[in-house]
């Protein structure tokens, strides 16, 4: 059976998290770090190709032999060297695809002049993948498997029932992060079941049968989803 070859570069904040998910779904995975404490962690975690270089030193990549079949993700804490190294990359393999990921709008088009073909925004929740997520609840293509990472943040489409303590109150009223899940948007049946963002500025009111997008840890949504199906709210 092909295994999809995956190189990250990072271990840190976000790589961890990428490759435990990538790991689970038995990608074959190639993690570079230049720092030696992230990669002494990925070591421990059980990664076998794992690779400590300078990732600014073109000659150093080169060692990894990387081929156009491998797709290369870029993850670096530092968004600086982030940036940098998409650079470097695109220089050295013109045709093999990179992902990086960004945390701001002006990092976001620094990757993209820099070559990257996909760039994630992590702190903005794009309406083509809200959409993905609720027309196909099975998680679609490869890009899923680097955004919900099973030990990570995800998503979940929760249904309110019937007699549940949300039924007919306001979003605004609701302290979603007492929770330890943020809602982020929802598909209201009194809207013509279209889906809406809750930061669009429209007063929200949750009705029986509305289906809630939440993003949080899997479990800390699990509970929630329990909670909303009881017709009085246990604090």
């Amino acid at each position: 059976m092909h295994r999809h070859k995956i190189c990250i570069f990072g271990y840190g904040n976000h790589g961890k998290f990428i490759a435990r998910g990538l790991d689970v779904e038995n990608f074959d995975i190639t993690i570079v770090e230049s720092n030696k404490e992230y990669y002494q962690n990925a070591k421990n975690d059980g990664f076998e190709n794992v690779y400590l270089l300078d990732v600014t030193n073109d000659d150093e990549i080169k060692t990894l032999t990387l081929t156009n079949d491998t797709q290369l993700v870029c993850v670096m804490d530092d968004e600086h060297l982030n940036v940098f190294l998409t650079l470097s990359l695109r220089s050295l393999y013109k045709d093999i695809y990179i992902l990086s990921i960004s945390d701001s709008i002006n990092v976001t088009k620094k990757l993209k002049m820099a070559g990257a073909n996909k760039v994630i925004d992590l702190y903005e929740v794009s309406a083509n993948k809200i959409y993905n997520i609720l027309d196909r609840p099975v998680a679609t293509g490869l890009l899923e498997e680097f955004v919900l990472n099973k030990k990570g943040i995800t998503f979940k489409e929760m249904v309110i029932p019937k007699g549940s303590f949300l039924d007919g109150k306001m979003v605004d009223d609701i302290d979603f992060a007492s929770y330890e899940v943020l809602l982020v948007g929802m598909i209201d049946e009194e809207m013509g079941h279209s889906f809406v963002f809750i930061t669009a500025g429209i007063e929200h009111k949750l009705d029986s049968g509305d289906t809630m997008v939440c993003i949080g840890y899997s479990d800390k949504l699990k509970e929630f989803e329990k909670l909303i199906a009881q017709t009085e709210e246990k604090l």
